[in-house]
């Protein structure tokens, strides 16, 4: 998930200060704690629970891979457009948003392996929009590639024209639906999901574009009666690798410490169990 008011803008407030960060002397640090920034309203894979405590798929898993490493994990919620440069900044060491690994970010970031991949697609409240997938149908894998993508888009490109889709600024949807749809749509930007969410069941908008993940929980609440997935599901190396933590460049050291939390998370069924709780599907890459 690539986030909120333009990867552009978020980059380039990045890059400056990670050349700041990287003009400074690196020094080898002990790790005993460590800050973990994620949005805390990205339900199921976090959220904010009545008291302020951040709940959900990533603060559980984060929790058993902090005690794996013997690291004391702090949680904060930060909104998006300040993930990146308070990561640069030594304001958090860790960022934990369901990130997609994308090459633009590791120019400025490194990531963990990948602990989750997922797939994503539309949703509407009327079908007559863009018709529901075929039970059972599979997801369509998109290589990222114009030309080879170029069936899948254009059969979507027919039954989008005209119409108005909304989606969460700055996420590597957001770019896929700008590059796809631009020229015959019309595309609103929005800062939360659950704002976008709003504008789509009140009919301000068509349809809708994020991870399947995220439908799943929030297509369940009483608010978004009436909306439905609709489209194909779209996974594939568009995506990139993944879902993955965000670390500054330097830390190399802290990254490999979750990087083996993370490889034994995967091999004991750890993130399995908690994606099919959280998500009911097995997100596991």
């Amino acid at each position: 998930m690539v986030k909120r008011s333009t990867l552009a803008k978020v980059l380039a407030v990045a890059v400056l200060g990670a050349a700041v960060t990287l003009a400074a002397p690196v020094q080898a640090k002990e790790w005993k704690s460590v800050t973990i920034a994620l949005e805390g309203s990205y339900e199921p894979w976090n959220l904010t629970l009545p008291g302020g405590k951040l709940g959900g798929f990533e603060p559980e898993l984060v929790a058993n891979l902090c005690a794996r490493i013997k690291l004391q994990c702090n949680l904060v919620a930060q909104d998006w457009d300040g993930m990146i440069p308070g990561l640069q900044a030594g304001k958090f060491d860790v960022l934990m948003d369901a990130i997609s690994i994308t090459p633009d970010r590791e120019k400025i970031i490194a990531f963990s392996r990948p602990y989750a991949a997922t797939p994503a697609t539309f949703a509407v409240t009327d079908t007559k929009i863009l018709p529901k997938a075929s039970p059972g149908a599979q997801a369509i894998k998109l290589t990222g590639d114009p030309k080879t993508d170029k069936p899948t888009v254009d059969a979507l490109r027919k039954e989008l024209k005209g119409k108005t889709i909304g989606i969460q600024s700055g996420t590597v949807y957001t770019q896929f639906i700008n590059d796809s749809f631009k020229d015959i749509a019309t595309i609103r930007v929005y800062k939360t999901s659950p704002e976008r969410d709003l504008d789509l069941v009140a009919g301000r908008i068509d349809a809708s574009f994020d991870d399947v993940t995220y439908y799943a929980a929030t297509l369940a609440k009483k608010e978004n009666a009436g909306v439905t997935l609709a489209g194909p599901e779209i996974g594939g190396p568009i995506w990139g690798p993944g879902e993955g933590l965000a670390f500054r460049k330097q830390d190399a050291d802290l990254k490999a410490k979750f990087d083996t939390a993370i490889s034994e998370a995967l091999a004991d069924g750890t993130v399995k169990r908690l994606s099919e709780k959280w998500f009911k599907t097995n997100v596991a890459p």
